[in-house]
């Protein structure tokens, strides 16, 4: 998942471009939400006298490729940094407006993106320096998903079934300090850590997935689903609610309530979402073969946990799962294979606005491989087109392209940090 990618959605959506040649300006201005949290920014640099004092926050952006991960300024489009990596990686914000988590084949490894604010009474400081991949690492084998919630982060191991879960504020730091946990039998699973100490985690083994289970601080069961066969992905909603995707609905976490609803088919997955803290409607996939090595669905679902609703919506066009977004105000951002951005109300399930971006392209058969990719900050969606090898920033509240840029590899993932 997310990504969550999908966080702090209040705050960016008060930040919208106006027009084109502003985008510098928008971006510093909505990067500020995370990053300006900074007790101490420049310990995890490793390289203070180097960094450089800037006029506002520098949001930036990573882009992963087969060798090595492109760091890339948001505002200006121009490339900061190439860092060689071997192996097949995946890319996951740590929300905290610094690092990103690189998923290596024996643990989670911290990229520092070199940019940052300090906090000075009642203003910031905002630093740049050359992004790094630090040594601070977490996890084992086979690293999965990461999840930003509720001010920590909650790694999950598929290999080892080990839960670490981190505070943003000590990586800012620069300490690799993790509270863990172990799961009975490792699957490829999720967890979630919420700020009351509780952890919400899923159930499995390596041959199946069954639901969800509530652990209080102590690690004590508190509450359990096992009627979520094949459970994936997470996503938060507003008022602290979370939902777990299943091949046959979603379940709805709410403190210690857990609620299932049922998809309309009988296979009806929904494996990936994506929430907005300040949207009480949650977005997802919605995929409907069970036999399908791989299947391009043309529906998606949005789930009103407020009402326990689960809608189905047609889509003309096909997806894939780097497709699925959220943007200002909770709209649902949807990255179509005829190469156009669909902003979505989530309310009315009607699309606001329709941007084509790039060209037609089909989801292809090994998920690893690349393929196009949306991240979302602020008011700007930006689009990775490996047939191309461009990035594209456009305005999802205008429906203007605001800037492009060549890349030097055909890119598989795309995440950012606000600075």
């Amino acid at each position: 998942m997310q990504q969550t990618k999908r966080t702090r959605r209040t705050f960016r959506a008060a930040c919208l471009l106006t027009g084109v040649g502003v985008l510098a300006a928008t971006l510093a201005a909505c990067g500020g939400d995370d990053g300006d949290s900074t007790a101490s920014g420049d310990a995890s640099a490793g390289a203070a006298t180097s960094a450089a004092e800037q006029q506002g926050p520098t949001p930036r952006l990573a882009l992963s490729y087969d060798g090595g991960i492109i760091v890339v300024d948001a505002a200006s489009m121009r490339q900061v940094a190439d860092l060689p990596v071997e192996g097949f990686i995946r890319l996951n914000t740590a929300a905290n407006g610094r690092h990103v988590f690189v998923s290596e084949s024996d643990g989670f490894r911290v990229l520092d993106m070199g940019t940052w604010t300090r906090k000075h009474g009642d203003h910031g400081h905002h630093y740049v320096t050359t992004p790094r991949l630090t040594e601070m690492r977490f996890g084992g084998a086979e690293p999965g998903h990461v999840v930003p919630h509720d001010s920590r982060i909650t790694l999950f191991s598929d290999g080892t079934g080990q839960v670490d879960i981190v505070e943003p504020a000590e990586l800012l730091r620069g300490n690799a300090k993790a509270t863990s946990f172990t799961v009975p039998t490792p699957h490829h699973g999720v967890a979630v850590a919420r700020g009351d100490g509780s952890l919400v985690v899923t159930v499995g083994n390596e041959d199946s997935r069954s639901g969800i289970a509530i652990l209080d601080r102590n690690r004590a069961e508190v509450a359990r689903n096992d009627q979520c066969p094949g459970v994936h992905g997470e996503a938060a909603a507003s008022d602290g609610v979370l939902t777990f995707g299943c091949q046959d609905g979603i379940l709805v976490v709410r403190g210690n309530e857990i609620r299932k609803i049922a998809s309309p088919d009988a296979y009806g997955r929904i494996g990936n979402q994506a929430g907005a803290e300040d949207s009480p409607i949650v977005f997802g996939d919605y995929k409907t073969d069970a036999d399908a090595e791989i299947e391009r669905p043309n529906r998606f679902s949005l789930t009103d946990t407020r009402t326990g609703t689960l809608r189905i919506v047609p889509f003309a066009s096909s997806y894939s799962f780097r497709s699925i977004e959220r943007g200002p105000g909770g709209d649902a951002v949807l990255l179509g294979t005829d190469g156009a951005v669909h902003v979505i109300d989530t309310v009315t399930a009607t699309t606001t606005r329709r941007i084509p971006v790039i060209g037609a392209w089909a989801e292809p058969e090994r998920w690893q491989s690349a393929m196009p990719n949306i991240f979302v900050q602020g008011p700007i969606a930006y689009v990775s087109d490996p047939a191309t090898k461009t990035l594209t920033a456009v305005n999802l509240t205008t429906g203007e392209k605001v800037g492009q840029m060549s890349l030097p590899h055909p890119t598989i993932e795309l995440t950012g940090v606000t600075g």
